[in-house]
């Protein structure tokens, strides 16, 4: 299957321009009743949702506790001076930021960055030994959204609402909350649909735009030629030219999509308003979700709203707790903690910390965990050593890091997998985004190696030839 990007792009150009309400939903996954498929196994999750902390998070300050590095706080972490990290020489060795304490009854270590999501322990199963092939931000988002670390393969949404289609007949099957901040790392290729058809890429939407929550979908305001009814006339109008054009292009996945998104216009029109209108909420969810605090607000209505759509038969949200590492000013705009980390893990810290337990503490209360896979992971974690000026940031680390479950068939309060002594690099069970998301779509339904598209020759995988099932963590 091929796609002339060239001879798409002005057609888009023009919809965009002419249609005045849906430009920005052309290629989006937006007829998510169709392709309804059958599970390979009977699943324990209906829906995910996904939390992704782009810029690289810690292990070593909240999660993967290490007395040991504590007790070598100071001294050298490389003593006959041979390694070098992705940016540093390694400094001396650091240990974490925060305290860390037991908590729940399954005693699991956290630190006290966060202490909303440490009463949320025991519904949670750790994943500690997370390895990347790559310590560039770009490359290592594609990998934990793809399995790839090149551009152009299909993300794990994708794959999902390819392989189970969607629950809802009048919203996307596949969500993604983008941080206001910006786009992540390596931008809108993180939920592609790749080589899939166009439909099962994502429609993202804007939780700091409650008149718009999706780009383009009503006509423009201030033009008093667009009204409801001319702009029903202009759909339907460019439904004939594009039935036309779709005579000879039969197929052209992108063209699908784009006419299937056109016909649920009128459907987005009235459901994603109500969907997204957080108002509607009761005072005290507002309050659990923090979302009128100036700085952990954006991210509780992020949730919030992952919620409500999920609540709605959205199958596939994925929230983004961060942005593209731009510059450090005051505060970095992701998880990239080089120069200061206490100032900027403490920030985004907290951010994650009332989102994150305040989405499991209204789903367990909506009756909807047990049959929601929440997944919490980043691309990378970072070393033990210290780095930048008084030693007060960390280097990239690819070599370990930390994810978490839970609900959906998810086992609460439980660890996997092992890093060595200081947090520097994982030994036991070392584990890849193949093994993770091969656990996720087992709890689906759907087993990984059947899950396939033809393409190039080849019948590619979201977990390409690799991925086994994390038994371990499963109820």
């Amino acid at each position: 299957m091929s796609i002339d990007p060239n001879a798409s792009h002005s057609r888009r150009e023009f919809l965009q321009t002419a249609g005045g309400g849906l430009g920005g939903l052309a290629l989006t996954a937006m007829l998510a009743g169709e392709g309804r498929s059958q599970s390979h196994h009977a699943s324990k999750a209906r829906r995910v949702i996904q939390i992704f902390c782009p810029g690289g998070m810690s292990q070593v300050d909240t999660f993967d506790y290490k007395p040991e590095l504590e007790k070598r706080n100071g001294k050298p972490f490389d003593t006959d001076g041979t390694l070098q990290f992705f940016a540093s020489k390694p400094g001396n060795c650091r240990g974490s930021h925060w305290k860390f304490r037991q908590h729940g009854e399954s005693g699991r270590w956290m630190s006290d960055l966060f202490p909303r999501l440490a009463t949320c322990v025991d519904d949670m199963a750790f994943i500690y030994s997370m390895h990347s092939k790559t310590a560039l931000h770009g490359p290592a988002c594609f990998m934990m959204n793809t399995g790839f670390t090149l551009p152009g393969f299909p993300s794990m949404g994708s794959w999902v609402t390819y392989g189970l289609g969607s629950e809802a007949d009048d919203l996307p099957a596949f969500v993604v909350l983008p941080d206001p901040r910006g786009l992540p790392p390596g931008g809108i290729i993180n939920w592609g649909a790749g080589f899939l058809p166009a439909e099962h890429q994502a429609t993202t939407l804007d939780t700091s735009n409650p008149s718009q929550p999706i780009a383009d979908l009503f006509p423009p305001k201030g033009i008093a030629e667009v009204t409801p009814t001319t702009d029903r006339a202009g759909l339907e109008f460019l439904q004939k030219l594009n039935r036309l054009h779709q005579q000879s292009r039969s197929g052209n996945s992108e063209l699908d999509a784009r006419i299937k998104a056109y016909e649920m216009a009128a459907q987005l029109q009235l459901s994603a308003p109500e969907a997204t209108d957080l108002s509607r909420e009761t005072a005290a969810t507002q309050q659990l979700y923090h979302t009128d605090h100036p700085e952990i607000g954006p991210f509780g209505r992020q949730c919030l709203l992952a919620r409500r759509l999920a609540q709605r038969g959205v199958r596939f949200v994925q929230i983004y707790c961060g942005a593209e590492n731009t510059t450090a000013k005051k505060i970095r705009p992701n998880w990239d903690s080089h120069e200061d980390l206490s100032r900027d893990h403490g920030y985004w810290g907290a951010v994650l910390d009332a989102g994150a337990s305040a989405l499991l503490t209204d789903l367990k209360q909506q009756g909807m965990l047990d049959d929601t896979l929440v997944i919490c992971t980043t691309e990378f974690g970072r070393q033990p050593a210290a780095q930048g000026d008084g030693g007060k940031g960390r280097d990239h680390n690819a070599g370990a890091f930390t994810a978490w479950l839970a609900g959906g068939g998810i086992k609460g309060g439980v660890g996997y997998g092992t890093t060595d002594e200081l947090g520097y690099t994982a030994v036991e069970n070392p584990t890849y985004s193949y093994d993770l998301h091969a656990t996720a779509l087992h709890l689906l339904g759907i087993d990984h190696t059947r899950l396939t598209f033809y393409h190039n020759g080849i019948e590619r995988r979201l977990t390409d030839v690799h991925g086994h099932l994390i038994q371990e963590i499963l109820a």
